[in-house]
Formats: structure tokens, C-alpha cells, sequence
């Protein structure tokens, strides 16, 4: 039997206030996103003033994260490069930068998804918050 570690809410919390930092710094009115190994929502914070599409987006980037244990980037590059059949794949619709997985001694334990800024910026939102833990 396999023993991996889990998010804590006290994880989640220290994820949660460090990307809202790193957002409010930069001024980024932006919707934050953390789910579980499995992709189900732990965490949803919408900033004032980020758009509320946000809110389904960045919930969508975190699973897909998650469940895929690699940044949501790789699938949308995948895509971009013409790899458009990999849109079909079922379970995933955050296929956009911004999801960032949560490792934690080599397990995914989970994700964060941000959506509000530019991509790149989503997701070094995601990394400040994930750098919160210390892992």
C-alpha cells in the first residue's frame, strides 16, 4: 500500500492568502482556483473587479492540472502546435495556461488555476501561491 501525502485546509489557506498576495502586488484582479489530487474544488476566490468567466475558468485549469500532473500550458501548446484532437480528451476543459499542479516529494497532491491576467501571468500567481508551502 502506497502512502502520499494531502492537502491540509491550513495548505490550502497558505496557497490561497500567497497567490492573493502576488496578484494584489501586481494589482491583478484575478479568480484563484484550488482543487485536490482528484480535481475537486477546495478553494475559489474571486478578486474584486476579476470578470466572471474567471470563476469557471480557473476551477477548469486546476483540474486539468491536476488530473493530467503537469501546468495546464503543456496541453495548450500541444494544441497549438496541431495536436487540435487532444480537445477531445474527455474530463479536461481548462486547456489553457494558468494550471499549475502541486507537488509535493514527486506526488501531485493537487492544483491551483488562476484566470484573469495574461496566461503567463495566471500562472506565476499560481507558482507564488504553491511556493507558500514550502515543498
Amino acid at each position: 500500500m502506497k502512502t502520499k501525502p494531502c492537502l491540509t485546509l491550513e495548505d490550502v489557506r497558505k496557497i490561497a492568502q500567497a497567490a492573493e498576495a502576488e496578484a494584489l502586488a501586481h494589482h491583478w484582479a484575478v479568480t484563484i482556483a484550488i482543487v485536490d489530487d482528484g480535481g475537486h474544488l477546495l478553494w475559489l476566490q474571486r478578486l474584486d473587479g476579476a470578470a466572471p468567466v474567471s470563476a469557471q475558468i480557473a476551477p477548469a485549469k486546476a483540474r486539468t492540472a491536476a488530473l493530467g500532473r503537469r501546468e495546464s500550458k503543456v496541453y495548450e501548446d500541444m494544441i497549438n502546435q496541431g495536436r487540435v484532437s487532444f480537445l477531445s480528451a474527455p474530463g479536461v476543459e481548462g486547456l489553457l495556461e494558468g494550471g499549475v499542479p502541486i507537488l509535493v516529494n514527486g506526488e501531485c497532491v493537487g492544483a491551483v488555476g488562476v484566470s484573469g491576467v495574461k496566461s503567463s501571468e495566471d500562472a506565476q500567481i499560481g507558482r507564488a501561491g504553491i511556493a507558500a508551502l514550502g515543498a
